[in-house]
């Protein structure tokens, strides 16, 4: 494979390339499972959740060698707004648009690589894992000038790539791109002698994060709150109907249309029914609640998806979302429990302040002047910010004793 012969090719649909190719880039990658493989990617595009008329349009790169095997691809969007993204540029948006609206600019639509409505940190700029490493590094530089050229091409305002590998962020940054810095919250896994059990996570933390956690816990038990765990292939369509009702109605709740679509739980589910992990609450012997987690069992990793509620309980949030999860990691011995985009609250939980880092190219040079200055403000304050969380980290000071066992409930 010889990089320097190869052909880039832009694809209206997932399915104008052979989903073992595509996903033969994803394998092993830590959050390409499910968030980046081909029937993932469809699912979302097939069901009507990211495709054209929702402002979603596949603009899918490729490249190829000589003799048309793929050595590299880029999942691509031409997006007409901002929504599902977790990466908030509405105010460049207006900037620009306020600056060159008289000029017939606008700044949608722009070009955007991303798990749609996933904030999933991963690569995003895949290459055939058999490429060496410095020919790697030339198929994802051709990508990124392919983003930008096709920019310049079509008068389109920007290029943005979401939550990328820190390797994929520096090489962007040589290319031109700015980095924009963020913060989300992961749960990691002790080593080298993993959790024994919630209780012994339990016990690694201050005595008041502790009891808070158990109070929250004793609320739901005492509310007479039951949960069941379903995994994979013994999540039911009916399991999919009940989930999808409770995630809409949160989602109406707050005022906002759910982004994806009844069909795309089962196109989900079919192309990838192993990783996903759903926790149902019962109350008086009927369902009132679900979360959901998507699980990496290579990597051993699991992500906090969607959740929703058609009764409201004291702390059942706090308990579906993260103590009920954190308790099924623990017992699968997973090592990562990345919670999702933002929520400061996580940290008493145990879950840590985690870097993540996205790059953007802008065509206009006084947005692009303006936007760098912004990001490099922003991204002192995020530095202050990080500071400060780990200053409030949850965990007992290192050589404390644990309390080993410690019961469920003080």
């Amino acid at each position: 494979m010889v990089p320097a012969a190869s052909r880039l090719a832009w694809l209206d649909h997932p399915s104008q390339v052979d989903s073992s190719e595509w996903d033969a880039l994803v394998a092993g990658i830590e959050g390409g499972t499910p968030f980046l493989r081909h029937g993932f990617l469809s699912a979302m595009v097939d069901s009507g959740s990211a495709c054209t008329e929702t402002g979603w349009r596949p603009r899918f790169l490729v490249v190829r060698d000589a003799q048309g095997q793929l050595l590299g691809a880029c999942p691509v969007f031409l997006k007409s707004h901002s929504y599902g993204e977790y990466v908030f540029d509405w105010a460049w948006a207006d900037a620009h648009d306020r600056a060159l609206a008289q000029h017939g600019h606008s700044y949608f639509p722009k070009l955007l690589s991303a798990s749609p409505f996933s904030p999933i940190p991963g690569v995003r700029l895949l290459v055939h894992p058999t490429l060496p490493e410095p020919e790697q590094a030339l198929v994802r530089q051709q990508m990124l000038a392919a983003l930008s050229q096709a920019c310049e091409d079509q008068g389109w305002s920007s290029a943005h790539l979401l939550f990328v590998s820190p390797d994929e962020a520096r090489l962007a940054q040589a290319a031109g791109w700015l980095v924009r810095q963020g913060v989300q919250f992961h749960w990691q896994n002790r080593e080298p002698e993993p959790y024994a059990s919630f209780e012994d996570f339990l016990a690694s933390l201050q005595r008041d994060k502790r009891k808070k956690i158990q109070q929250e816990r004793r609320k739901v038990r005492e509310a007479g709150v039951t949960f069941e765990v379903l995994e994979g292939p013994a999540i039911t369509e009916a399991d999919w109907d009940f989930f999808h009702r409770c995630y809409t109605r949160t989602y109406l709740e707050h005022g906002q249309r759910p982004y994806l679509d009844r069909s795309f739980w089962s196109m989900a589910s079919q192309a990838g029914a192993e990783h996903w992990v759903m926790f149902t609450a019962s109350l008086g012997g009927e369902r009132i609640a679900a979360s959901l987690l998507a699980v990496d069992p290579l990597n051993r990793l699991a992500f906090g998806r969607y959740w929703g509620a058609l009764q409201t309980v004291s702390c059942l949030h706090f308990d579906a979302c993260y103590h009920q999860p954190l308790a099924w990691c623990i017992e699968r011995g997973m090592r990562r429990f990345e919670g999702g985009a933002q929520g400061e609250h996580k940290l008493a939980r145990g879950l840590l302040p985690s870097p993540t880092r996205s790059v953007h190219w802008l065509r206009h040079p006084g947005l692009r002047e303006a936007v760098a200055d912004f990001l490099h403000r922003e991204s002192q304050g995020i530095g202050r910010y990080v500071d400060e969380l780990e200053d409030r980290a949850p965990f007992k000071p290192s050589g404390e004793p644990t309390q080993a066992g410690a019961p469920s409930s003080e």
